[in-house]
């Protein structure tokens, strides 16, 4: 994981196969700011065999590298915030993740944390959006689906256009036919990847 971060950060979060923390936290032993620890054996079996279904809104390079936005932190009015805000979230979330029983708790924490990393984008000096309006669609269509069938699937966002759709395995079904019945006509030339955790290379992040 120290060796994977001097080629970023999501890479030294990744070097484990079911979950992982990055960055000092409070009450977990271990925990470093250098490089990230593995998680998975600390969470419910429930978590353990998420997917991800990544949907590719846009395959252009990213108009504002992530080091030029980390740069932009420096000055934003409401880092401080912003850090208090992540900080207590990831304790949460380490509880929450320990039993099925609080997944609404776990969807409201992804799906927040990562509007809030765009809207910091919208808010600093000189302000940039790499969402685009299929983003905005394909969340919207997340939440009135959600809303409709009681499926706990959610919706993160990586530092770009593109939108990962988070949920258990038991729901592959039902979230793989929506998806080519609504959500593709967002994506571009129609592509997704869809993703589990494993060793693969998808993960969850904390």
């Amino acid at each position: 994981s120290l060796f994977a971060r001097l080629g970023s950060g999501s890479a030294c979060r990744s070097v484990f196969p079911i979950a992982s923390i990055w960055g000092k936290t409070e009450n977990v032993e271990g925990s470093n700011d250098e490089y990230a620890i593995p998680w998975g054996e600390q969470i419910a079996p429930f978590y353990q065999d998420y997917c991800d279904t990544i949907l590719i809104v846009s395959k252009g390079e990213k108009s504002v590298s992530s080091s030029a936005g980390h740069e932009l932190m420096h000055s934003l009015a409401y880092a401080e915030t912003r850090y208090a805000e992540a900080k207590k979230n990831i304790s949460t979330l380490i509880n929450v993740m320990r039993s099925e029983d609080r997944v609404e708790e776990f969807i409201s924490i992804c799906e927040s944390e990562a509007l809030q990393l765009h809207a910091l984008m919208m808010s600093g000096e000189n302000p940039y959006m790499l969402i685009e309006p299929n983003s905005v669609s394909i969340i919207k269509e997340v939440w009135r689906f959600r809303s409709e069938t009681n499926i706990p699937v959610c919706f993160t966002l990586d530092a770009g256009p593109n939108v990962h759709l988070l949920y258990p395995a038991s729901f592959s079904e039902p979230i793989q036919d929506w998806v080519d019945r609504t959500l593709i006509r967002y994506c571009a030339d129609g592509m997704y990847i869809p993703d589990r955790t494993g060793n693969g290379p998808m993960m969850i992040n904390l």
